[in-house]
């Protein structure tokens, strides 16, 4: 009850406020805004265009969110950053109808790679390469050539090495959500990608 009289607090607001009065609630319009958007926006980003406070379109996120199950389309988040993407069980129909064709396929060594640094980002390639025990230059460079992963920071010790993280092309390529939408790891079933990984060189 609470939640719906926000609701319509958000969408009819007083006259003299500032803000425009809407015909749709907070939900409708933060869809409306990711969906013109040409990539993921942040959360800061939605609340100013919106002249909301964070903690308001966080919560007309999750409502967003669960309109769109078992819809076509999808609200995916990396972090504090969201876009509509499409369901990836229809990626097929998807590609068909765009006549795209995947060419490109990764590796064994690429997906080993790809795997590690999905569980253990931010990782380095030294952290990477102690896990495999071979040298990750290369795939490291193919992974990064198809936007699968990316450089997201520094680490703060000698040298200062990359600190490599997924994408959120790498989520929906994946049909991933979210990256707690990992599949966990033996032993690990309470974990986030973000806790397993101690952030130090071996």
């Amino acid at each position: 009850m609470e939640d719906k009289k926000a609701q319509e607090a958000s969408t009819h607001r007083p006259e003299g406020d500032g803000r425009p009065s809407l015909p749709l609630d907070l939900a409708a319009q933060v869809e409306a805004l990711l969906f013109v958007a040409d990539e993921a926006v942040t959360v800061q980003r939605l609340a100013e265009a919106l002249q909301e406070d964070q903690a308001a379109v966080a919560g007309a996120l999750s409502e967003l969110r669960e309109r769109l199950a078992g819809r076509g389309l999808r609200l995916q988040r990396k972090g504090d950053r969201v876009q509509l993407v499409t369901a990836p069980e229809l990626a097929p129909l998807v590609e068909r109808f765009l006549g795209l064709e995947h060419t490109d396929t990764l590796s064994p060594a690429a997906l080993e790679t790809l795997a590690i640094v999905a569980y253990c980002q931010p990782v380095t390639r030294a952290q990477i390469e102690a896990i495999r025990g071979v040298n990750s230059d290369a795939v490291l460079r193919t992974l990064l050539r198809h936007g699968l992963i990316q450089e997201v920071g520094r680490l703060e010790k000698a040298g200062r090495p990359i600190l490599y993280g997924t994408t959120m092309e790498f989520m929906q390529t994946f049909g991933l959500e979210d990256l707690a939408d990992l599949p966990p790891l033996d032993g690990q079933e309470e974990d986030s990608p973000a806790e397993r990984t101690s952030g130090t060189e071996p």
